[in-house]
């Protein structure tokens, strides 16, 4: 507790942080929170899960007072980050009363406008805040404090021109906090555009790489998806995170490990708000121990406790191969990631491990039963675990089996990996 209160963060948030029975601070807590409260500019470079929005927040907390307009704008580049970091500065602000609210797109905009002109810190999603700005139902003009997180990301999504347009509405006399995972080249030039001497402090990852274990199947197209439910079901404990290149993957991997007796859920940008916020409180409240979901879904969210990590797909960017494994091994907690690689992974694969310092071991295929694949699964009737210790359907019988397990036509030769 002294190496929180060390830092100079208010008394207020100190509170806060001994009700959650922190220990002590992050690296990148440690980093930059000082600069923070002395209202330095900050570029950071951290990882989901490292502490940014403490870090972050204890500034904006510290320099804001209740009832003088949105003193502090972050932007966030998905709803579900939006929704994480809202009730995560709510929390830690609850001894000020400041009124923090998230502004995100999906949802009503009604109940956004009139909470706006009471709000003390306005979180959001850069295409609703531009579309308040529009409708001038937000006004910016006494923004004290601006944090870009998940910069990156932003700028993968397309957000920049949005992002840059919203900091021309904010002062110039402000400080300005960017958070990032990486510190490309895009991210460093938006920095040198719109802050000030900023102080650049960088975290380096929160996984233990002693305490991850990586490895690879090299599996023939037809049964990529009965591998990994033949893995699934010999994972009796953890956390399971199943990472797919495409919507159209997760619904499918979802859809059929449901048919097969896995409770799992899933999380991509084709689903409503609702349906988003259902799935993620399941999987935080441990009613569900298996996600599916999409990079761009996942990025951000702090999900702790994942033992194991999937890559249904190679990702196409490298990059995302570090960021999907970095969910687990965390906390000296150990973790496993685990890649499936069918015939179109290949390409992908070799670049994760030409332009990352990773070792990733091939195991042995083990004997596994080619599972059914439904079209439209069929849960019921089905007992086991909650990874499913049976397999079949009872009185169900075979309409809309779908015998592939591949999201396109199989190939008939199968080369592995191994081939250059």
């Amino acid at each position: 507790m002294e190496n929180f209160r060390n830092l100079g963060i208010d008394e207020s948030v100190l509170r806060v942080i001994k009700e959650q029975n922190f220990s002590e601070p992050t690296e990148i807590q440690q980093k930059s929170i000082p600069h923070i409260l002395k209202g330095s500019d900050v570029l950071g470079c951290s990882a989901t899960g490292s502490g940014k929005t403490l870090a972050f927040g204890s500034g904006i907390i510290q320099n804001c007072d209740k009832g003088r307009g949105v003193q502090s704008l972050v932007l966030v580049p998905t709803r579900e980050l939006c929704e994480q970091v809202y009730k995560n500065l709510s929390n830690f602000s609850k001894y000020k009363n400041l009124l923090v609210i998230p502004v995100y797109g999906g949802v009503g905009i009604g109940p956004q406008i009139q909470a706006i002109p009471r709000a003390d810190v306005v979180v959001g999603t850069p295409g609703r805040i531009l579309d308040h700005l529009d409708r001038k139902t937000i006004n910016l003009n006494n923004v004290k404090i601006l944090v870009l997180d998940e910069a990156d990301q932003m700028f993968d999504m397309g957000f920049i021109q949005d992002v840059e347009k919203i900091i021309r509405y904010c002062p110039r006399n402000r400080q300005t906090m960017l958070f990032s995972a990486t510190l490309n080249s895009e991210v460093s030039r938006l920095a040198s555009k719109h802050m000030r001497n900023p102080v650049s402090v960088t975290a380096v990852q929160n996984v233990d790489p002693s305490k991850l274990s990586q490895c690879y199947y090299d599996v023939d197209d037809s049964t990529k998806f009965s591998l990994l439910v033949h893995l699934l079901k010999q994972e009796h404990e953890g956390v399971v995170m199943i990472f797919c290149n495409s919507r159209r993957a997760v619904d499918f991997v979802n859809k059929n490990l449901r048919a097969n007796g896995i409770e799992s859920t899933a999380v991509h940008g084709g689903f409503s708000q609702h349906k988003r916020n259902n799935a993620i409180e399941k999987f935080h409240a441990g009613k569900i121990f298996v996600l599916v979901c999409t990079d761009v879904a996942a990025r951000g969210l702090d999900i702790k406790g994942v033992s194991h990590v999937y890559n249904y797909d190679i990702p196409k960017d490298s990059k995302q191969y570090i960021h999907r494994i970095g969910r687990t091994a965390r906390a000296g907690e150990e973790g496993k990631a685990i890649s499936i690689l069918g015939q179109r992974d290949h390409d992908s694969f070799r670049r994760v491990l030409r332009e990352n310092s990773v070792k990733i071991r091939r195991e042995e295929l083990p004997q596994f039963e080619k599972v059914v694949i439904r079209v439209e699964p069929r849960t019921q009737g089905f007992r086991g675990n909650r990874f499913g210790q049976r397999s079949g359907f009872r009185g169900q019988g075979n309409r809309g089996v779908q015998q592939r397990d591949w999201l396109g036509s199989p190939r008939r030769h199968h080369h592995g990996y191994n081939r250059r």
